[in-house]
């Protein structure tokens, strides 16, 4: 029942409340009697002082009996709650306005007294009570004096039992009865507006956390939305807490989605691997096995054919594994993009001789368009010679006998342009956003006897990606394929 925020905070409320209903009637209590006492001591500060004044109390040292009688007397008629003492020099009591027995303690503490004369005394103001050792009351006293010696104090009780008795009364009074139920009202009434406010401002909490425990990961953004409502910029933390569970639920969806992503790539890569080793294993084994079975049969020529298929299943095996390898170490992030400023076009002839006998062969000219103003390149020339040999590699799969490949450089604003055309069968259109996934080849390709890996341009996206930039492609079928990206110039001259 307590385990929630409210039923705490009800709780924690309520304890409140009631240790200060409770404060506040003690403390109501204290200082309404405080009062009182303040208000009669006010009232008679001048009392003694006048009855000494006009009464001769004490002569030599001797109490004068007649006129003390008449002044309990007079003291009883007026005001009966009223205890009348007369005290000698030290303190001690000498006589009394109480019935025998009534007074038990035979002198007062003349602390207050000698206080009372003090200036700047503040009231309500104390004193012993004789009929009640250990308890103190407010008084009134006044010096007796003859002849410039002191001859003893008038000290009056003014809350005696009477008085005592009266208040007892009071205090059972409607009236006051009235006030304390009036107290307890008030409070019982905050408490229960506070209970109903403290509902109304955790409300949205409840729902956060009912939203909390009821999510699963197929909850969409736009049903948080609508159970826990819209974001606000500038509201409180429950607000902020709120849009932040949102937020992270967007990331986290975000994030399945591409774990689901990369884990369907990532067995379609296992696939395409398991396939694209297992070709060329199966149809090596196969050609060896012949070999083995055949040798005594086979000519020199047979042999030399066998192990020349043999041989190009080996290589084709070799480039995938070094390729294979290569992605993976661009992909871990463990090769550094060592930048330097270098000739573009200078790398683009080293690269293009590297071509030529192939290209010769297969009777496709190469072309290379340099724009002399053309400024230095600032990139990692190991990995951009490898890009152009990508391209060049993968225009030549594609173009025809008698076809031609363009390479060109020029600048655009502050970068190299880079422009690798050719004059091939083209992409579909269909084909074209997949070009550089990993083993993506087109149907067509897929008969290619040179065995393509399918990883030259996954592997060129990725460089360029480490370079911070992107390629692009435009391609239509029998209208030849053109791929571009830009690399920043050097600064240095």
């Amino acid at each position: 029942m307590i385990k929630s925020l409210y039923s705490k905070l009800a709780f924690a409320l309520l304890g409140l409340f009631c240790l200060l209903g409770v404060s506040i009637i003690m403390i109501t209590q204290f200082t309404s009697d405080m009062y009182q006492q303040e208000v009669i001591q006010k009232l008679n500060l001048n009392l003694a002082k006048q009855i000494a004044v006009q009464k001769d109390l004490m002569k030599d040292h001797r109490i004068n009996e007649q006129g003390l009688k008449e002044i309990f007397k007079m003291l009883m008629v007026v005001n009966p709650g009223i205890e009348v003492y007369l005290l000698n020099p030290v303190g001690e009591i000498m006589a009394y306005s109480a019935p025998p027995g009534k007074v038990k303690q035979s002198r007062v503490d003349l602390k207050p007294i000698k206080k009372w004369f003090e200036v700047g005394t503040v009231y309500p103001l104390t004193g012993d009570d004789p009929r009640n050792p250990g308890r103190k009351k407010v008084f009134t006293v006044a010096r007796i004096p003859e002849q410039g010696r002191l001859q003893g104090y008038l000290y009056i009780i003014l809350v005696g039992e009477t008085f005592d008795s009266i208040v007892q009364k009071l205090k059972s009074s409607y009236i006051r009865q009235l006030g304390l139920w009036w107290i307890a009202a008030s409070l019982l009434f905050t408490l229960i507006t506070g209970l109903l406010l403290f509902a109304y401002l955790t409300r949205r909490l409840k729902r956060l956390v009912s939203a909390m425990d009821t999510f699963d990961m197929e909850q969409t953004v736009a049903r948080l939305q609508t159970t826990l409502g819209p974001d606000r910029q500038q509201g409180d933390e429950i607000d902020r807490l709120s849009s932040t569970f949102k937020q992270l639920v967007e990331r986290i969806q975000i994030q399945m989605k591409n774990l689901k992503k990369a884990d369907t790539s990532r067995r379609q890569l296992v696939a395409n691997v398991s396939h694209d080793l297992r070709t060329p294993l199966a149809t090596l084994q196969g050609y060896i096995e012949t070999l083995l079975l055949k040798d005594e049969s086979l000519t020199a020529a047979d042999r030399r054919h066998h192990l020349d298929i043999a041989l190009q299943h080996c290589e084709r095996l070799s480039q995938l594994v070094d390729e294979l390898f290569e992605l993976a170490k661009l992909d871990s992030h463990e090769t550094e993009v060592r930048c330097e400023p270098f000739n573009i076009g200078e790398l683009a002839h080293d690269v293009v001789q590297k071509f030529e006998l192939s290209a010769n062969e297969r009777q496709i000219s190469i072309q290379i368009e340099l724009d002399p103003s053309i400024p230095f390149v600032f990139a990692d020339i190991a990995m951009i010679e490898r890009v152009i040999e990508n391209l060049i590699e993968n225009a030549m799969r594609h173009t025809p006998p008698g076809g031609a490949i363009r390479l060109t450089f020029g600048t655009q604003n502050s970068d190299v342009s880079v422009r690798i055309s050719d004059t091939g069968c083209g992409i579909p259109d269909e084909d074209l956003p997949f070009i550089f996934d990993r083993f993506y080849q087109r149907k067509k390709a897929q008969k290619d006897k040179a065995g393509y890996s399918g990883l030259g341009l996954a592997i060129t996206k990725r460089i360029l990606e480490l370079h911070n930039r992107a390629i692009r492609v435009k391609s239509s079928p029998q209208n030849g394929t053109h791929f571009s990206f830009l690399l920043p110039a050097s600064r240095s001259t």
